[in-house]
């Protein structure tokens, strides 16, 4: 396994730990004095109606009124955020002078805040920093604070923003968008409805499989990406049958932050092409989308001869015979014990949708980054197969 680790150790490897991580149960109450450490005093909090009726909003607000600061809410995050909320959210950031921005929530509620963050600074549009490294001037102090243990969005530089118009996810990445801190309190979970404790922890553990095997992986992200899948495989049905368990509940959470860390170096691979034209088509939940495709897309990937042995190395680490096969099977017994592999033929999709949606596909920005070439006519066969594809 040590071999496979990078692909040549002549390869260049610039890594750099960006964001500081506290973590552990009420850590939402230190938010207070670690937003104030910044020296900022105006906080424009970014969240969702349902993180305020959790209660999480007024645990974090009153924490960092209790350090002296002033908060601005900005609760009308949505799920998969376009460039309106954007817009939005940049607009009610200049009306409180905003200074500092915390995301509280699931990954919509950090990448809204992202891609806030972004154009507040920097001006232009969001399609302006569609890429890498668009953002010419200093962003806003940024802090994540998930309630869900899935997109990891709190390592990561990344704002993930849909066009209004034609629902194209934008992936824009900059050093500067990234958490200066990211509080990962396991209690702020307890509260997801078992659907999003599903999806997301499936997202997370499709995370750390991606990332382990992407042309794109490095001595770090493999060392994240592996440990992410050991704490999310071995925790995932705890979560799923003892909801309350918080040690489980912290496992994934970490986890989650884990194989951020991971994608934050390494990107993703087929997977999450093959999943972002279900939910922007057909709506279909992302998680539940990286799901129904990630047991083909394992398969497909154990082509490669490399991505197939660290497969097994993923097998072994949590108990399986080490075969890609196992591997597999195991995949699908956490998607039967979540209620997630529905068939697409099941979630809105029909064979007459398959050419357009392995189109789209193919030109997803991650689907450079998966470890075997994957072509329009490999999609097609991916979603034929998630069409019917029955549990073993």
């Amino acid at each position: 396994m040590a071999t496979a680790l990078i692909s040549s150790f002549t390869d260049l490897l610039d890594y750099q730990f960006r964001t500081r991580v506290v973590f552990g149960n009420g850590a939402v109450l230190e938010l207070g004095n670690i937003t104030r450490d910044l020296g900022k005093n105006n906080v424009l909090l970014v969240t969702d109606k349902g993180i305020v009726a959790a209660g999480h909003v007024g645990r974090a607000v009153g924490s960092m009124e209790a350090a002296g600061l002033q908060v601005g809410i900005y609760d009308a995050v949505r799920e998969n955020p376009t460039t309106e909320d954007v817009a939005r959210c940049v607009e009610f950031a200049r009306s409180c002078g905003a200074e500092v921005m915390v995301g509280l929530g699931g990954g919509s509620s950090m990448d809204t805040a992202k891609g806030a963050n972004f154009i507040l600074t920097n001006g232009g549009e969001m399609k302006d920093y569609w890429g890498v490294g668009k953002a010419a001037k200093p962003m806003l102090p940024f802090i994540a604070v998930p309630t869900t243990a899935g997109t990891g969005s709190e390592c990561q530089s990344a704002a993930l923003i849909a066009d209004e118009m034609t629902h194209q996810k934008m992936a824009c990445l900059d050093p500067k968008a990234a958490a200066r801190v990211a509080i990962l309190d396991p209690e702020l979970t307890l509260s997801q409805p078992a659907g999003v404790t599903a999806c997301t922890g499936i997202d997370a553990l499709a995370h750390a499989l991606e990332s382990a095997i992407t042309k794109k992986r490095n001595a770090f992200s493999r060392m994240f990406s592996q440990e992410a899948f050991r704490l999310i495989s071995l925790n995932f049905e705890k979560v799923i049958s003892q909801p309350d368990n918080l040690d489980a509940r912290g496992s994934m959470l970490l986890g989650s932050a884990f194989a951020g860390m991971a994608i934050e170096s390494s990107m993703l691979g087929a997977a999450h092409s093959a999943a972002n034209p279900l939910t922007a088509h057909h709506g279909v939940v992302h998680g539940q989308a990286v799901g129904v495709m990630l047991p083909g897309v394992v398969e497909f990937n154990a082509g490669e001869p490399e991505a197939r042995t660290i497969y097994e190395g993923l097998a072994r680490l949590i108990g399986l015979n080490g075969d890609t096969e196992d591997l597999v099977l195991f995949i699908e017994r956490l998607l039967r014990h979540a209620g997630l592999f529905t068939p697409l033929k099941e979630l809105g999709v029909t064979r007459n949708d398959i050419p357009a949606l392995a189109a789209e596909a193919e030109k997803q920005w991650t689907a450079q980054f998966n470890p075997r070439p994957i072509l329009a006519t490999d999609f097609a066969e991916l979603y034929s197969k998630a069409y019917e594809r029955k549990l073993l």
